[in-house]
């Protein structure tokens, strides 16, 4: 008798900085969700699929949750619990050794939710073991969670346990996406975001969440396996123009040297990127720039 084939879909939910993209990437062994250790990396929910030989886990990466301060962060916030009505499962990732104001709010708002809820505690590399106890009892005196797992996204420790949990709260169901499918989003939004991401990581305090990256033009050349990818960074100041750019355009060679290296290994094809900037002001609190940049 043939084992069932099981398939859902898995909200993962958490304040900014737990790990959750890192998680993702870890568990597809594949990089689809960008990283960076500045808070609120993740703006849109990105669908990832992983496939085993009897299941399938659509992944649901949602933004973090934080309280909104302009209307892209509204949009985050409402994005990452709509991503919770539909789900199968949800997975909590907290921070070990750390409860936050935030984690306390995200308690009180899966109050409601009726789905298996899987609490993965991440970073357990970052505390020692001898603490790890007092603080999942901790845990376990703030709801009745359907499973608690500790692991270590950055170490890959516990994740086939984590992918075997999450499959045992799953019912029988359909093959959703093809075996080599690990994202739904377009080549043109993971482009977009591995230039996000080498800007996040060189540049410090407001700028990171004041930047969005259109990709303007893409233009194959099969004969030469040459792929040309024209995009542009928008900031909300002139100032910010200048630090993006860097001194002598420094700042934004490197930025394009980086992301051309992961754009070229995602696709497998030889890039030539060119880069623009220009400022688009107070873009984060209109709907309509919103919209342009793909977050409504």
């Amino acid at each position: 008798m043939s084992t069932p084939f099981k398939s859902g879909f898995v909200a993962v939910v958490g304040r900014p900085n737990v790990g959750k993209s890192t998680l993702l990437n870890a568990l597809l062994e594949y990089k689809v969700a960008i990283v960076s250790n500045k808070p609120q990396t993740t703006r849109n929910t990105i669908q990832c699929v992983l496939t085993k030989p009897h299941a399938q886990i659509v992944f649901l990466d949602t933004p973090g949750l934080h309280k909104p301060l302009h209307k892209l962060g509204e949009y985050m916030v409402k994005s990452a619990f709509q991503a919770l009505e539909d789900v199968d499962v949800v997975l909590w990732i907290v921070e070990m050794g750390h409860w936050t104001v935030t984690d306390q709010h995200i308690l009180g708002e899966l109050g409601t939710v009726n789905q298996p809820v899987i609490l993965v505690v991440n970073k357990a590399d970052q505390v020692e073991e001898s603490e790890h106890q007092a603080f999942l009892d901790t845990l376990r005196e703030k709801r009745d969670f359907t499973e608690i797992i500790v692991v270590s996204a950055l170490e890959g420790t516990k994740l086939p346990e984590l992918v075997d949990l999450i499959i045992q709260h799953l019912d029988e169901g359909p093959q959703y996406y093809p075996e080599d499918w690990l994202t739904n989003y377009p080549e043109r939004f993971i482009i977009a975001e591995f230039i996000r991401e080498e800007i996040l990581i060189r540049t410090e305090e407001e700028i990171p969440h004041s930047i969005a990256v259109d990709v303007d033009e893409i233009k194959e050349n099969p004969k030469r396996n040459l792929m040309r990818i024209r995009a542009t960074i928008y900031v909300e100041r002139e100032s910010q123009k200048g630090i993006v750019i860097g001194k002598d355009g420094q700042m934004l060679k490197e930025v394009g040297t980086s992301a051309r290296a992961q754009i070229e290994r995602l696709l497998g094809v030889q890039v030539y990127l060119n880069l623009w900037v220009k400022v688009k002001k107070d873009w984060r609190n209109k709907p309509g720039a919103l919209r342009e940049f793909g977050y409504e």
